[in-house]
């Protein structure tokens, strides 16, 4: 079930905690295959391995690039200092010998890759090697790695050889990404792209997502649209779980961890991956979002869950100049686990609560112990009873770690209002928000106002979402005003040129929705009522210091509503396949063609298409098919309406964090409805993609490239 299952970020921390602990596991949860917590999905927790003195083995890891991401996305040193993991280096880098230490490896199986653990166990340069590829390593590299091993005498060197599966990045508990680049896109869309090329990103994905599929512990009903590069991966995914289902006796999903026999055998129990190309909806690769998370990845240039920002060295004299701070937005901490999909008015009262709340309690400390502060708290103080005393040496920690939380996001809030503010984001979304209502007088107004936005790249993209949107007909002489108002505004409009060729299939695929519940009023006068409390009411930081002044500054304009309750297009793909019998027809009939894969059937299979096939996408009409190749799998009826409570949601080609955000909330306010909180399972959707990209990245990179190559 559900709700018993744990998230894809458990998953893969147990099984890398796994790792660490050189592939061991402890005795007591080693017992049984189908015992209690394996029967419920879940993933029994390693113990460190410990030496004859009672501590960790003492281990050196080193990765490479991929291997860096998918640890660094979901533990931090101290995680891998408790598994004994004493230092972490990168493959390629020079390293020096540590003959008495342990090496463990986590790469991914590559010519290069084989020959640098060969070159580092023929210099001896760690006692022993325990090797974990991160994908299934193929058979002839396999058996060249064997053969330098044999050519070096190095083989008792290597004490493990392990294919891991977890070859994806995993960003929050339900997204993931297989960390593919910023060229996907481009590289299944451009005419110049070799065929060798589009089957490499190809088989990269099917990689990925079979890893995901592995790591989740349960085989799943695959549903894709006809054509393109969806139908491929669908496709090649389908064969190769089949044939790892039928040629492997001990296979992936029969063991521990893995989901229950019975439950993997009921469809409706099963989860449903739904592969879809990026094609199908463009816009919100391209919308400013409302919600705190969407604005870190806009503004701030979220990668792997880090940030870059400039604070000031001193807030009470910003003469003295300004540094750059790194921050880490993980799962873990509190405040962005509980805010990251909330809309940024209602992050700024949680953060006025939050402190205001961190105040009382250090006040209560304080008036207890006596002292005038936590920083004056004494352990020698006469004054001080010893109960009172424990009571706040016992909660010191935990109040100091959520003021620095706090602190942190303080400092984020800043950089994202002064981004906000600089860029006047609230007027593009707002502007969005209404898109299909504007006409081309206004868009054509707004182009030319100079005093609207500072960043170019905004028009542009506001440009195209309308562009993609409206219903109006746009003469060439149309297009021609519209071009030449960007070129004016700074932005290059290369991307026009290709954009202009997608229009009709996103137009055909695309399906928007009216709010779902009326938006909330927008407030007027003194907006932002959170943040405009903080600078006077809270820490005597904020209170008394330049930061509260600059608050100030900088939220006067800045527009406090909350976006309307509105299902995008990919939501309602979802929705249509999950939940059919809530659906709207619209989205039903746009889904009913959708192929349907179940590997562990012996009928539903489909036809391998060529590489070729995955490019030119547009070059067909037929929404959701974008290329027709060949019959596929057409699903019958009872299948086309089949329910599942739990999806992995997979986009090729880019993922956005509008979308993962609107199907969580999709998922949240579907479960409520449907009366999850009597006991019933929950909707669970996984959002992943071949890479998460910002705004910047999708536009100049990949449609402006593209847009060249057509001129």
């Amino acid at each position: 079930m559900v709700t018993q299952s744990q998230s894809l970020r458990d998953r893969q921390v147990a099984s890398l905690e796994k790792i660490l602990n050189l592939n061991h596991t402890s005795p007591e949860t080693s017992t049984a295959q189908h015992d209690l917590p394996a029967a419920n999905g879940l993933i029994p927790k390693a113990t460190p391995i410990l030496n004859s003195e009672g501590d960790p083995i003492w281990k050196v890891l080193v990765f490479d690039n991929l291997g860096r991401d998918v640890i660094s996305s979901v533990l931090r040193v101290n995680d891998l200092r408790a598994w004994g993991v004493t230092i972490h280096l990168n493959l390629s880098a020079t390293r020096h010998p540590i003959p008495d230490v342990p090496v463990l490896y986590l790469v991914e199986p590559t010519s290069a890759n084989l020959a640098l653990i060969s070159q580092d166990l023929s210099k001896n340069l760690y006692s022993e090697a325990y090797i974990n590829f991160l994908s299934s390593i193929p058979r002839p590299l396999m058996e060249d790695f064997a053969a330098q091993i044999a050519d070096t005498g190095t083989a008792e060197s290597i004490s493990q050889v392990f294919d891991q599966y977890l070859n994806f990045i995993v960003a929050e508990p339900d997204l993931f990404s297989l960390g593919l680049g910023k060229e996907t896109y481009w590289t299944l869309n451009s005419a110049n792209a070799k065929d060798e090329e589009i089957d490499t990103v190809v088989d990269k994905i099917v990689s990925g997502l079979f890893s995901v599929v592995v790591t989740m512990g349960a085989i799943p009903i695959i549903r894709c649209p006809r054509g393109g590069a969806a139908e491929m991966i669908a496709a090649k995914l389908d064969r190769k779980l089949r044939d790892h289902i039928l040629n492997s006796k001990d296979n992936l999903f029969s063991g521990r961890g893995q989901r229950s026999a019975p439950t993997a055998v009921t469809p409706s129990s099963r989860p449903v991956l739904v592969i879809v190309d990026r094609n199908v909806d463009l816009i919100p690769m391209l919308s400013h979002s409302w919600t705190y998370q969407s604005l870190v990845h806009d503004v701030l240039k979220m990668h792997l869950n880090r940030i870059t920002i400039e604070t000031p060295i001193d807030e009470e004299n910003l003469a003295k100049g300004r540094t750059r701070k790194a921050y880490d937005l993980t799962s873990n901490d509190f405040f962005w686990s509980r805010n990251a999909g909330i809309p940024f008015p209602q992050v700024a009262e949680d953060i006025d609560t939050e402190l205001t709340k961190y105040k009382d309690d250090a006040n209560e400390i304080t008036r207890k112990t006596g002292a005038s502060s936590l920083e004056d708290l004494q352990t020698d103080n006469p004054n001080t009873s010893a109960q009172h005393l424990k009571a706040a040496i016992t909660l010191l920690p935990e109040l100091r770690e959520r003021k620095a939380t706090l602190d942190m996001h303080m400092n984020i809030a800043t950089a994202l209002l002064k981004g906000i503010k600089d860029r006047q984001l609230d007027n593009f979304f707002q502007i969005e928000e209404n898109i299909t209502k504007q006409t081309r007088a206004q868009m054509l107004e707004l182009l030319n106002d100079s005093s609207k936005g500072s960043e170019p790249l905004d028009k542009l993209r506001l440009f195209i979402i309308w562009f993609l949107s409206t219903e109006q007909d746009l003469s060439r002489a149309d297009m021609e005003r519209f071009e030449e108002a960007l070129r004016k505004a700074g932005a290059d409009t290369a991307a026009l040129t290709y954009v202009k060729r997608v229009r009709e299939i996103t137009r055909m695929t695309m399906m928007t929705s009216a709010p779902n519940q009326p938006a909330p009023a927008t407030a007027g006068g003194d907006l932002f009522k959170g943040f405009s409390s903080i600078s006077n009411r809270l820490t005597d930081r904020l209170a008394s210091g330049a930061l509260g002044t600059n608050f100030e500054n900088l939220i006067s304009g800045v527009k406090n509503f909350l976006p309307a309750n509105r299902d995008i297009t990919i939501t309602k793909i979802v929705e249509s396949l999950m939940d059919p019998t809530s659906a709207s027809s619209s989205a039903i009939a746009k889904t009913e063609d959708y192929l349907y894969f179940d590997p562990r059937s012996a009928n539903a299979r489909g036809t391998m298409p060529a590489p070729s096939q995955a490019r030119h996408q547009q070059s067909s009409g037929i929404p959701g098919a974008l290329g027709s190749i060949g019959p596929g799998t057409g699903a019958s009826f009872g299948q086309r309406r089949q329910g599942f409570s739990e999806a992995v949601v997979f986009t090729v080609g880019g993922g956005s964090m509008d979308e993962y955000g609107n199907l969580q909330d999709w998922a949240k306010r579907t479960s409520a409805a449907s009366g999850s909180a009597a006991g019933t399972s929950r909707r669970r959707v996984v959002y992943g993609s071949t890479e998460i990209l910002n705004a910047e990245d999708f536009v100049i990179g990949e449609l402006a490239r593209l847009g060249r190559e057509d001129r």
